[in-house]
């Protein structure tokens, strides 16, 4: 995480354009509404923003010359999310932090470091505490329960799956699982045979980016006639700014649903 060298903050940013629509969550929580002036087309959270804020595109397909006009004072991005050269370009000209989350920590500095430089740091540390809180005790309520082997895919034609170095493998570290393709890196692409012929016991569909639906569930279960498949909210799997408040509920929750595949340690 860095701020761009060519451009400081010398004074609390009130021009905010967020590149990443987990951290437009993050500015809402922390009550940036009147400094945030710009989101993408995928921030659709909070929804009265998604409708009132300016966007400016895509989070790879950033609409460079709207996003100039707003002149903010401050660019959030991410650098897996958004593209390299355009975060750069607008480098030259404005502040850009630049995010990098493959994990809960991480997720938990950054929070911090955006509570830091929005001058919301109090605010910032107490949604780090209830997040940390939250973990916390998911933790002690699956301490006795062995890691149940998974797969989560998150696109379809062809399948894609999650290897061991980005966020979402740490959430489902954190939610009870083990990834059957933590061998793997990045977002392998990998065939039923694959999923077959690993351990996996539970297979997870994401709602996003592409949208599983039960239909994908009724084929894959033809397929996979030893594995318990489930749709899940990607948000909570995904999205490392104050959703996180809500993650640990939905993991244990999601956890009861697949209980019989769990066994004491």
């Amino acid at each position: 995480m860095f701020l761009s060298s060519q451009h400081t903050l010398t004074n609390k940013p009130v021009r905010i354009v967020s590149l990443v629509p987990s951290i437009t969550v993050l500015l809402h929580t922390l009550e940036l509404e009147k400094e945030t002036i710009g989101i993408t087309k995928f921030c659709i959270h909070p929804n009265d923003w998604y409708y009132n804020k300016i966007r400016v595109g895509g989070t790879k397909n950033i609409d460079i010359h709207k996003l100039t006009s707003l002149n903010p004072d401050l660019i959030i991005a991410n650098k897996e999310e958004n593209v390299q050269d355009q975060i750069e370009s607008l480098a030259n000209d404005f502040p850009v932090l630049l995010t990098d989350v493959n994990n809960l920590v991480q997720a938990l500095e950054m929070i911090e470091m955006v509570g830091k430089i929005t001058k919301r740091t109090p605010q910032a540390s107490v949604i780090c505490n209830r997040i940390k809180v939250g973990f916390q005790q998911l933790t002690l309520t699956l301490q006795n329960k062995t890691p149940i082997p998974a797969a989560y895919l998150i696109w379809k034609s062809p399948y894609i799956t999650i290897g061991r170095d980005n966020f979402i493998h740490d959430m489902m570290i954190h939610a009870g699982f083990s990834n059957v393709f933590d061998k793997q890196t990045r977002y392998p692409e990998v065939t039923v045979q694959d999923i077959r012929q690993s351990t996996c016991k539970v297979l997870l569909l994401s709602s996003e980016p592409y949208p599983f639906k039960q239909a994908d569930i009724d084929e894959l279960n033809a397929l996979l006639t030893d594995v318990q498949i489930l749709l899940v909210n990607g948000e909570m799997f995904s999205w490392y700014g104050s959703l996180l408040l809500e993650a640990p509920s939905y993991f244990e929750q999601l956890m009861h649903k697949i209980q019989p595949y769990a066994t004491n340690k």
